[in-house]
């Protein structure tokens, strides 16, 4: 079952809070295009600097990003995994490989992957907000298969999943 994409990215904006040398020039470069709707151009200008620096922890997160809004998954998700395991101890990643996860409808690896995220950064509002919409259609699951294993219908769980599916239709209006 393909879920639509409710989750949301860690942005590309908080990687400009760190000082980068000459690598910052590039992302900040790559962000104007991309703002002013360059994409190919932004996701160009972050490659070419990769080729420099291809180790460079905030080029590689914002190329990831950049592909993930693309709509190439399959790179965002490379990219994003290898950022995992070169820097185990960030949240951020974690947090964008469920976004990939759950669009995916792998919702018990996005789970996972949240759950990491939040023990690398408890604080960490985006993926507690994105833990609770995966957790939302958890239970929207949960509530079907019980459903499905009834022998006889049951109103007081036919009345959970309506609300739970009400709820989530309204999260993934918004």
């Amino acid at each position: 079952m393909q879920t639509r994409n409710f989750l949301k990215l860690a942005p590309l904006a908080l990687l400009l809070n760190f000082s980068l040398g000459h690598a910052a020039n590039d992302l900040d470069a790559a962000q104007k295009l991309w703002l002013a709707g360059q994409k190919p151009q932004a996701v160009a200008t972050i490659e070419q600097a990769l080729k420099q620096t291809p180790d460079e922890l905030k080029l590689r997160f914002a190329l990831g990003v950049m592909k993930m809004e693309l709509g190439q998954r399959d790179d965002a998700l490379t990219i994003f995994t290898a950022l995992t395991q070169d820097f185990p101890d960030l949240a951020d990643p974690y947090n964008n490989l469920a976004v990939i996860h759950a669009g995916m409808g792998q919702l018990d690896q996005a789970h996972g992957e949240l759950e990491q995220a939040l023990r690398l950064q408890p604080d960490n509002a985006q993926a507690q907000e994105n833990l609770g919409d995966v957790l939302l259609r958890l239970a929207e699951r949960a509530y079907k298969h019980a459903q499905g294993a009834q022998i006889a219908p049951s109103e007081a769980l036919g009345l959970k999943l309506k609300r739970t599916q009400e709820l989530v239709q309204s999260v993934t209006a918004h």
